[in-house]
């Protein structure tokens, strides 16, 4: 695959002052965002759709991207959420029994700035080092206006991330003779997280992230997942609010990237942003009570860093920097992982999380 040598130029300006210029496919215009990279060597449809991207320019480490073209089926939600994405070579000519378009026609239908033949290497080196920062994509030349336009990315920050990905009204995935209710709090899901719990016969309801906790209990769950999603956990004081009633309540809970952050905070935990995040799909983490290594599908950029003793035990811990990936809490019936337990690029090593968490909500009916 040759690049395409005669497409028309675009750049990178980072908050640092310093300037890449690629060439440009995808949408044209200017789009600002955080800088992040995914060490992911498949799977860029679903991170391209991830909506834990909101408000992201993404770089992708692995240097061909495209190469087996468009599948509407395997994305993690309907529509791209990345604000720009940069890599090395994009392929002109993929090819699969199973695609529908090429990368280039989805970014333009979509509205999202590409760059490629640009140093993407290069790029990963300086955030692991420097850690992630703003920056704008555009395909105009920004030398004239680079002082305005620097100002812009510096003052920029990701706003309102979890209100503008989630779902606007409630929806029902009905499941013959379902075993179990389930609400699922939606933060910014990605498909599977229905898929898995229709799979083990639970009904499933999905609420927009602001729905009342007592508004969820008089839905009469069995029990509540909380999904992932993107941008800081502790900005989502409303929410975690709400996830304390539904951890006072007793009834079984699920935390998932966002939600495992937001269940910690609730249970009285911390959180911090990482110096560059977790995102792509060959994530390694610890499990402590079991002794294996499993590898994960990732993307977030901040983790929880402490728990109070009285209110849970840390489960798995990140293989590379040792940071907290799971939970399990004895202050209510509710545990989280910071990774994803299914990906479509990745594993499925994990997912039996969601047969533990579909017993824990089996136990509690016969209980009841």
């Amino acid at each position: 695959m040759a690049l395409i040598k005669d497409a028309p130029p675009a750049w990178l300006v980072l908050a640092n002052g310093r300037i890449c210029k690629g060439r440009h496919f995808g949408a044209s215009g200017t789009a600002l965002g955080e800088v992040v990279f995914s060490t992911g060597m498949t799977g860029y449809q679903e991170a391209l759709t991830d909506p834990s991207y909101a408000g992201q320019i993404l770089i992708q480490t692995f240097p061909q991207s495209g190469n087996y073209g468009v599948n509407s089926e395997d994305f993690d939600s309907p529509k791209a959420h990345v604000s720009g994405y940069i890599v090395r070579e994009w392929c002109n000519t993929p090819s699969n029994f199973r695609m529908e378009d090429n990368i280039d026609s989805f970014l333009k239908a979509q509205n999202v700035i590409g760059l490629y033949d640009i140093d993407t290497r290069s790029l990963t080196r300086l955030l692991r080092d420097q850690g992630v920062m703003n920056g704008a994509v555009t395909t105009e030349d920004p030398t004239p206006r680079l002082e305005a336009l620097l100002a812009e990315i510096r003052a920029y920050s990701v706003q309102n991330a979890v209100e503008n990905v989630t779902c606007k009204e409630i929806s029902t995935r009905k499941t013959d003779n379902a075993a179990c209710r389930v609400v699922l709090m939606d933060f910014g899901c990605r498909s599977y997280v229905p898929a898995q719990l229709a799979e083990r016969g639970c009904e499933v309801i999905t609420v927009p992230a602001m729905t009342a906790a007592k508004d969820i209990l008089a839905l009469r769950p069995d029990g509540v997942v909380l999904s992932e999603g993107p941008g800081d956990p502790a900005e989502n004081t409303g929410i975690i609010a709400e996830i304390r009633t539904l951890a006072e309540s007793g009834l079984p809970l699920f935390g998932i990237g966002l939600g495992h952050q937001m269940l910690a905070l609730a249970m009285g935990g911390t959180t911090e942003k990482l110096l560059h995040g977790h995102r792509g799909a060959n994530q390694p983490v610890l499990d402590l009570e079991g002794g294996r290594t499993y590898v994960t599908s990732q993307n977030h950029g901040y983790a929880v860093t402490s728990i109070p003793e009285e209110a849970g035990t840390v489960t798995f811990i990140n293989a590379n920097d040792r940071t907290i990936e799971g939970i399990r809490y004895t202050a209510c019936k509710g545990f989280g992982v910071q990774f994803a337990p299914v990906s479509h690029g990745s594993t499925v090593d994990t997912d039996y999380l969601f047969d533990v968490f579909a017993q824990s909500m089996q136990t509690g009916k016969e209980g009841k």
